[in-house]
Parts: structure tokens; C-alpha cells; sequence
């Protein structure tokens, strides 16, 4: 038979037990707001609102989504970068943000210290498109073209600073070239110029170009990774002709600076595992994009990078967001 002060020994060390394990557990909040720094309807909307009701099963609490769009994302990412700092509000951006605080005059936040990545959902390719009024068929014709006539060359963007805008800049001095840049008011504006022969060449998203692909005005020429990529069969890369050259976009999730580590690190775990489901794998594969899993500790570094890389980019082209 145990003996009395056997037994008060034993439940006082399984309560302490208990009491470690609960402690190491981080606190979920009631409430999880994730910001979209863009409006309702954008692709990065669709995506913050297929995670939502999976991020509340997975953590057992409330998860809505609040469309914070203007200052090309910054108005949103500002929001995050000061809101509480115990997990109730994320920030689910693309490059955009990055290219913007890199070119804006005046940022209300440090993009590398207020605010922490979390996890990345997907990346993916842009495509190289071009009107099928012009002549251009491959990414070596449009670099005989830009050559030929320096500053004649037309591309669109979605406006200054943009990840468009930075990423042709960068297109243009990887192949020693020169283009003229019209700035839009959105992609869509501009992908319809394209299919009219108003300008040349433009470089967005997979889905940006998709209906007027398929109408024939627009004819896809290359794609801005790495590597071929089996979503977009055929299609060169736009570095067998500009040596060097890769942009990619994605999608991420970032917390203010000052989140509990360790729920950093279970918001993590949930992203990744949430990034492969068939819904999100169905609404990346759009833009020819693919779930990928990194750390916090991995991806911050990448973030970094990036930043210094637009924004030497930025100064030396005086590309400047007002």
C-alpha cells in the first residue's frame, strides 16, 4: 500500500508535469484577423480566405480576413507591422509589399524589423507576355527588338514601383537593353493594351493573362523562373536570353515583430501543412505556383535579400513611389 506522503509526493509531481507541458503550449487568441492589403476579389484575397475557416479548425478559434488595400499595400502592412503583437492579427502579402517599401519616398514601418515572417504559401513564375501584333515570338526576338531600337520597345505594368516595374528594370539590364515603361493604374488595364497592340510586351501573373491568351491577342513568350516549370509547357525561360535573370512571385504570411516565438512557430507548422491542401494547391496552380515549406528562420533571410536587391535596383534606375 503507497503511503500517504508517497502519494501527495506523486500528484504534486504529475501537477508540475502538467503544468510545464502548459506552459510550453503557446496561447492562441480568440481572435485572428488576417489582413489583405489589397481589395476584395484579389488573388491574394481568394487565398486568405480559403486558409481562414482551415487555420480556425487547425488552431480551435475564430479566423476572419480584413481587406486593408491603398499606398500599394503599405496602408495594410503598416496596420500589422503596429497592431498587437500576441498572434490576433497577420499580414498575408506577395512581393508587392517588398518592392514597395523599397521605392516609396517615406515608409511608415521598417519592412525587416516590425515586421517577422511566418511562412510562405506559394511561389511561382511571372509570364512574359507580349501582343500578338507584334513580331515577337521568343524571348530572343524581344531582345533583338529592344537592341535594335533602344527605348521603342513598350512594356506595361501595374504602376511605379511595382514588382512588374522593378522586375522588367531588372529584365532590361540582365539583357543589356533598353524599353519604354507605361505605367497602369492595375494589370488589368494595362493586359488590355497589350491584347490591343497599344503596347509590347508586359510582365505579370499567369491569371493576368489567361483570358486574352486564350482569345489569341496575347502570346506568352517565357516565364521569369529559374527553370522550365511543367505548368507552363513550352515556355523558354526569359534567362536563355537574359542571363541571370529570375523573379519569382509568391505569397506570404508575416506577424509584428514581437510575436511570441513560439507561436510564430506553430502558425508556421499550420501554414505549411494548410499550403498543401488541394484547395490551396488548386488556387496556386493558376499562376503555376507550388506550396513551399521554410521556416521562419529560413525565409527571413530571403525577405532581407530581397528588399536589398530592389531597393539598390530602385535607387540606381530613380525609381521613386509618391
Amino acid at each position: 500500500m503507497m503511503k500517504p506522503f508517497r502519494t501527495f509526493f506523486s500528484w504534486f509531481a504529475l501537477l508540475g508535469l502538467v503544468s510545464a507541458a502548459s506552459a510550453q503550449q503557446p496561447a492562441v487568441p480568440a481572435l485572428i484577423k488576417i489582413v489583405v492589403p489589397f481589395g476584395a476579389g484579389a488573388s491574394t484575397d481568394i487565398m486568405a480566405r480559403a486558409v481562414a475557416p482551415q487555420l480556425a479548425a487547425r488552431l480551435g478559434t475564430s479566423v476572419i480576413v480584413e481587406n486593408r488595400a491603398g499606398g500599394s499595400s503599405l496602408i495594410g502592412a503598416d496596420a500589422v507591422a503596429k497592431g498587437p503583437r500576441d498572434g490576433s492579427m497577420l499580414l498575408l502579402t506577395t512581393p508587392s509589399t517588398v518592392t514597395a517599401a523599397a521605392t516609396v519616398r517615406t515608409v511608415p514601418f521598417d519592412l525587416n524589423n516590425d515586421l517577422v515572417p511566418v511562412a510562405l504559401l506559394n511561389e511561382g513564375p511571372m509570364v512574359v507576355a507580349v501582343s500578338t501584333k507584334t513580331d515577337i515570338k521568343s524571348p530572343a526576338d524581344l531582345v533583338a527588338a529592344a537592341r535594335a531600337k533602344p527605348d521603342t520597345v513598350t512594356y506595361g505594368t501595374s504602376g511605379v514601383g511595382t514588382l512588374a516595374h522593378l522586375a522588367t528594370e531588372a529584365l532590361s539590364d540582365a539583357a543589356k537593353i533598353r524599353m519604354n515603361h507605361i505605367p497602369y493604374k492595375g494589370a488589368a488595364f494595362g493586359v488590355v493594351d497589350l491584347a490591343a497592340g497599344t503596347i509590347d510586351m508586359m510582365l505579370a501573373s499567369n491569371a493576368t493573362f489567361a483570358p486574352h491568351i486564350k482569345a489569341g491577342r496575347v502570346r506568352p513568350i517565357a516565364i521569369t523562373s529559374r527553370e522550365a516549370s511543367p505548368s507552363f509547357p513550352g515556355l523558354p525561360t526569359m534567362a536563355s536570353s537574359a542571363p541571370g535573370f529570375t523573379v519569382d512571385i509568391w505569397a506570404a504570411v508575416f506577424a509584428p515583430t514581437g510575436t511570441p516565438a513560439p507561436f510564430v512557430q506553430r502558425l508556421n507548422r499550420e501554414f505549411n501543412e494548410i499550403a498543401k491542401s488541394k484547395e490551396l494547391r488548386e488556387l496556386a496552380l493558376a499562376d503555376g505556383a507550388i506550396p513551399v515549406t521554410l521556416t521562419p528562420q529560413d525565409l527571413a533571410p530571403r525577405i532581407r535579400e530581397s528588399f536589398t536587391a530592389w531597393k539598390k535596383l530602385a535607387a540606381a534606375k530613380h525609381i521613386v513611389l509618391e
